[in-house]
């Protein structure tokens, strides 16, 4: 079962180095094609365990790739994802919802989880919309400012 998972993992993370690949089902059809079945639920777990964000491709369309540490900080790629794939952030008493680009709410969650910011109690991602919760409406609107500033450069 481990082994399944690292070569499906490895196959994954091939795939998206070779190919733009810009959402879940597309890498569930590319992954069938190497002979790998997974679910969606498992092709998300592996998406967070592998890092694996969007950015923007030499046609301008967003495609998945690997996390890189280098001389991005985690802040710095969440502020870059904000700025590409959001495109509402509303505050509800102590609760953030945000609306991106289809197929982007996990991705973006995932980094929002891996920063372990203080002002952040959980998430929820679907398919394009996040649910943010902090512990009062103070750290909701000090996150929903990080969404306004990042969303500003877009315009």
């Amino acid at each position: 079962m481990k082994m399944k998972k690292e070569i499906r993992q490895a196959t994954i993370e091939q795939l998206i180095s070779q190919q733009e690949i810009s959402n879940q089902e597309e890498l569930m059809q590319a992954l069938k094609q190497k002979g790998i079945k997974a679910t969606q639920a498992t092709i998300s777990r592996d998406i967070r365990e592998l890092r694996i964000v969007k950015e923007q491709g030499i046609s301008g369309k967003l495609h998945y790739a690997v996390f890189k540490d280098d001389p991005v900080s985690e802040k710095e790629q969440l502020y870059a994802n904000i700025t590409e794939m959001v495109i509402e952030a509303t505050q509800v008493q102590f609760l953030n919802v945000v609306k991106t680009l289809p197929h982007s709410a996990n991705v973006l969650t995932a980094i929002i989880d891996d920063l372990e910011l203080p002002e952040v109690v959980g998430t929820m991602a679907g398919y394009d919309t996040i649910i943010i919760i902090s512990r009062d409406e103070q750290a909701a609107a000090q996150v929903n400012q990080i969404f306004l500033n990042h969303m500003q450069q877009s315009e």
